[in-house]
Order: C-alpha cells, then structure tokens, then sequence
C-alpha cells in the first residue's frame, strides 16, 4: 500500500490553500482557501452568488477537478485554521465530497459563516469539532491529531496523520510564539515526541522562507510594546485616531482594545469582517472587549458611528479594514472622501499590518498613505509583527519533528526554493528527499 501526497492549491502561489493524502483508498484532504489577490479579494469580499467553475477558471479557488480522477474516497476535510486563503473555498468545494469537516471550534464557526452565506449550492457535510490536544479515527487505516501551535489567528493547529504507512504532518500556518494572550504557546513537546517516533514527511508552510536574513519571527508581545508605545501620547490628544489591522487577527485586536480601555476614549471596530471575526471571538470569550467598545458591520451603521466620531473625535478611537488600501474597504474610503468622516490635520493612523506583497496591493496602499498624508496625517507602518515562521523557525521545526521527505507549500516558486535551500542546510537533498511539487501534481511513498 502506497501513500500519496497531492498538490491540489497553493504550491505556485501564496493561497488557494488545498492538499490531499491518500493512503490506499482513503483520502484525506487539508484546507480549501481562496487566492486573496485574484480579483483583488479580501477579507471584506464576498464570493457567494459567483460558481465555482469560474472562480477555478479565474484562479480564485483550488481547481479540485483533478480528484476525480483519483482512485479513493475522501473520508475528511480537515481545516486548520480560520483565514480565507484556507476556509476561503468550502462553501464552493465541500459539497463535492460525502466527508465531514473538521476543525477547531472557532475555525468551526467561521466556516458555518461561510457556508450559511453561500447562494450557489446546497450543502450537506457533517460538522465535526475536533480540539488541539485531541485524536480521531478517521478510518480504519489513518487516525487524526491536532496538535496546538501560534499563528495570527486562534486555535491554530498542526494536523498529524498517523496511518499504518507512516506519519504525515501538514504546518500550515504556523510561527513559534510563547507570549500570545489568547493562544497557549505551541506543543513543542508532542512535536518533539512525533519526531522521535518517525515522520514520513512534512508538508510546510514556506510564506517567509525567502526572506534574506536568517530571522526568528518576533512574538506579538514586541507588537503589543510598539502599540503602547505608538498610541500612548496621541490618547491624551485632542486628535482623531485610526488603527487598522487585520479583522481576524484576534491577539492584535485584543491588544489595541486593552491600550484603549486604559484611556478615556470609547473604542469602534468598524467593517464587515471586523463584524464577523470579532462577534463570533467575542461570543465564544476568545476577545474580551472592554464595556465602551462597538463592532459595526452594516454600511449603515458604520457610517452613523463615523457620523458619531467626526463630531467628537477625542473621544473615540476607530479600528478599520483596509489596512492593503483596498479601495472597497474603510479606511481607503476615508483616505478618499467617500465617507462622513474627516481626516484632520494631526490625526493619527496606525497601520498595524505589512504590505501583502505584489504590485495591486503595494500601489493601493502607497495611493491610500500619500491620500492621508495629503490631508495632514501622522501615519505609523511599524506596528506589526508576521504571524508566519521565519527561517530559523522552520529550522527549529525541522529538527523537532525530523521527516523523512520534505513537501515546501505556500508559497511561489522562489519560497518553495528557498525552503528547500534552507533544508539542504539541515542534511536534505533537493530530488531525494525534498520534493518541490506544483499545483496538480502528486507524490508518491511506496512502502519499503
């Protein structure tokens, strides 16, 4: 009996997330994300009344066509966290397979979100939760683990399959974080224990692996610090302040909350995907905002609490979508005149999120930055830190759990290479043992 690692999404692009293993005839499948820069989607985009044929043909979603062809039966679907690039595609792809879903319960709630939403098809998986720290058996032949790790996002988890062929771990995403608020630190114990008893392969995230220096990604604590710092004088300014973050991005939006409920300012979240992350971590007591704090999502509403803010603008602080400049979100609509409320001069905006890499999104957010700054803003870009591994990261992981075969995903040609060229400095032979696959391509394991 063989097993067979298929590259469905995400091997020639960062999204469209989507993997499959098969061991004999049963088939589990990882994550189905959308390609947030096709179309120029983001988190304040819906996709519901659009097929899925044409999304594939458009570049937007995996194209699972292929599995048709794969002798087997897919018995999970299996999420590991909640961002779009891999719970973006379920509502147009699930419904082609007689499996349950599963994932953590957040994850969990943003995916029947996403499914209630939908207008194409009708859906009719199972849903079935599955915390970190937990097992299931999944078929006769392969049990599933999710194991705990950090990313920008909670209940991140690193899934393991253990099949009577060898294990195989799917990271996607993960960073090495031991100062978050929300998340625990990751598991490094049970990564070091499944290390130790023998990984067939591992199928790694590689977003940050081409970047030049030899990096250990900083925690969200060095955020939370530059937050203080950044807001500290101008709350106890008669001026108007802006944040914008990414809305699913719960650790930096509990730390923005907390500055705030320290000063006199009451604090609006603002935007439809600040609505639909924030309400649902609320709601299941993952985000605890303070008494003064609003979420908005309507357009309607929206602009009544910005009505509301440009009167008394000392008295308020707005946390927004459109940290990429997207010119359907927020803060690009405010940069632009295109709502009631007024950037002044001296006003403050916080942008605490890096420029999504390519050219759509860097010309976006440069045009939104020089707009704000036209109208005499203080703009800060450093508030970040990524939610991604960097080198020495993947180094440290590599040799926790020690694969036998390596799978670089997530990520354009140049990261898979880099990934690989960062193996290789661990003892990994790029055509032996690491295999750089591409979107619709397979790997097989025969069984020694």
């Amino acid at each position: 009996m063989s097993t067979e690692i298929i590259a469905i999404g995400g091997y020639e692009e960062v999204g469209k997330n989507m993997s499959a293993v098969k061991v004999g005839k049963d088939i589990v499948i990882f994550d189905m994300g959308i390609h947030l820069d096709r179309l120029h989607i983001h988190e304040d985009t819906y996709i519901e009344k659009m097929h899925s044929l044409d999304l594939i043909e458009r570049g937007v979603i995996p194209d699972d066509t292929l599995m048709r062809e794969v002798d087997g039966k897919v018995k999970a679907i299996v999420f590991t966290h909640g961002h779009l690039d891999h719970i973006g595609a379920v509502a147009k792809l699930a419904h082609r397979y007689d499996a349950p879903l599963i994932a953590t319960p957040y994850t969990m709630a943003l995916l029947e979100k996403t499914i209630k939403s939908e207008r194409k098809f009708k859906f009719e998986n199972q849903l079935q939760i599955l915390n970190s720290g937990e097992t299931l058996q999944i078929s006769p032949e392969i049990t599933l683990e999710f194991i705990r790790t950090t990313h920008s996002i909670p209940q991140t988890v690193t899934p393991a399959l253990h099949t009577s062929e060898g294990m195989i771990v799917y990271s996607n995403d993960f960073k090495f974080d031991n100062h978050q608020t929300i998340s625990s630190p990751p598991d490094y114990e049970r990564f070091r224990e499944l290390g130790e008893k023998g990984v067939l392969a591992l199928i790694a995230d590689t977003t940050r692996a081409a970047e030049p220096d030899q990096v250990k990604t900083h925690s969200e604590k060095i955020a939370r610090i530059v937050l203080q710092d950044i807001m500290d004088q101008p709350l106890q300014q008669d001026v108007g302040i802006i944040v914008t973050t990414f809305a699913s991005h719960m650790e930096r939006i509990q730390a923005i909350s907390n500055i705030v409920s320290k000063s006199n300012r009451k604090l609006l979240l603002l935007g439809r995907s600040m609505e639909r992350y924030c309400t649902l971590a609320e709601n299941m007591g993952l985000l605890k905002l303070p008494d003064h704090a609003s979420i908005y999502g309507s357009p309607k509403a929206v602009n009544r609490a910005l009505a509301q803010a440009n009167d008394k603008r000392s008295e308020y602080v707005l946390l927004t979508t459109g940290h990429q400049g997207e010119p359907d979100a927020l803060l690009p609509r405010i940069a632009n005149d295109k709502t009631v409320f007024e950037v002044e001069s001296g006003d403050n905006v916080i942008i605490s999120a890096p420029v999504i890499p390519n050219p759509l999104n860097k010309a976006n957010r440069n045009l939104m930055e020089r707009r704000l700054k036209g109208k005499g803003a203080r703009i800060f870009t450093n508030a970040h830190v990524s939610g991604h591994a960097g080198r020495e990261d993947h180094r440290d992981f590599l040799r926790m759990l020690q694969p036998q075969h390596l799978i670089p995903s997530h990520g354009d040609l140049e990261m898979l290479t880099a990934y690989a060229e960062l193996a290789e400095e661990e003892g990994y032979k790029l055509g032996h043992n690491i295999h750089l696959l591409r979107n619709g391509q397979a790997q097989v394991f025969n069984k020694k």
